[in-house]
């Protein structure tokens, strides 16, 4: 593949994870579609895109989406869960950087776990990336709400284990898509059981439906197929280190499209997150994560 194809096609999943972000945010923060409305759109409509790529691109197959698994698709119902119930209340710069680095957090404390060796810079790296993220979570003025913190970072945790067990796993589109069409009616069963037992139900609007078909089918199934298909033509440290790139760009899209500040809490948490995991990846990477 082209260099410069490679590029725009990094450039662009890039910019959907990041979207991701602002779309939930602006969604559940502009209109009236509820968080668990909002996941099973995202995920139903993700999985009909996913299942159609896969199907135009190998007709053949019997199933499109038959290399997900169960266990899988549930980690990826707790990360699209989570990830929307806490952007309730999170600004998407923070949402973004929470995520990412409980993501990797998961991810290189797995391969510690394993048995990886960590170079001392790989360490100095690490805890400087927990003291960033610690350090955005002290109580002050410009501190997330806690609870939608804890939401995202257990959302970081579940995408982490999501992208452990898919290591290895074959055509990680085909094996995306499966686990897509699976998360799917986990999604829908959730969302009857809370409409259920909620007073007022769910909610969905048709500008809210919009974002969440948009999350789902645009800046998640297309944009994981984007990736996916940029991924073979960039070194294991360019993939990883690239991916960087998401939580500034949502930052840059909370300021410039959702009227969000940039306080000084979340540019020095930003900087030793995100330095620290560079530190830790640059060196030798653990582990393999597309974004969202």
């Amino acid at each position: 593949m082209p260099a410069a194809r490679i590029v725009l096609l990094t450039a662009i999943a890039m910019i959907a994870f990041a979207s991701n972000s602002l779309l939930c945010r602006v969604a559940l923060k502009h209109t009236a579609i509820d968080p668990a409305s909002f996941t099973t759109v995202r995920l139903v409509s993700g999985a009909l895109a996913l299942w159609l790529i896969v199907r135009l691109r190998s007709p053949r197959l019997p199933s499109a989406a038959g290399r997900g698994n169960w266990l899988s698709a549930l980690a990826l119902y707790a990360y699209a869960a989570g990830f929307s119930f806490a952007y309730v209340n999170l600004a998407a710069a923070s949402g973004a950087l929470l995520l990412f680095g409980a993501v990797q957090a998961t991810m290189i404390g797995r391969g510690i776990a394993a048995g990886e060796r960590l170079a001392p810079r790989q360490w100095a790296g690490l805890l400087l990336a927990l003291a960033g993220l610690v350090g955005m979570l002290l109580p002050g003025l410009t501190a997330p709400p806690l609870a939608g913190a804890l939401l995202m970072m257990g959302a970081g945790v579940a995408w982490g284990v999501y992208s452990l067990r898919g290591k290895g796993a074959g055509d990680a589109t085909s094996v995306t898509a499966g686990n897509f069409v699976r998360a799917a009616p986990i999604a829908v069963a959730m969302s009857a059981a809370i409409a259920l037992v909620r007073a007022n139900g769910l909610a969905v609007d048709g500008a809210g439906l919009l974002y969440a078909v948009a999350s789902g089918a645009l800046t998640s199934g297309i944009g994981y197929a984007i990736w996916y298909a940029a991924l073979p033509g960039l070194r294991a440290t360019s993939a990883a280190t690239v991916q960087l790139s998401v939580p500034v760009i949502a930052a840059l899209g909370g300021v410039a499209f959702l009227g969000e500040a940039l306080t000084v809490r979340l540019v020095a948490a930003s900087v030793a997150i995100l330095g620290g995991i560079a530190l830790v990846i640059l060196k030798k990477r653990i582990g393999t994560t597309a974004q969202r």
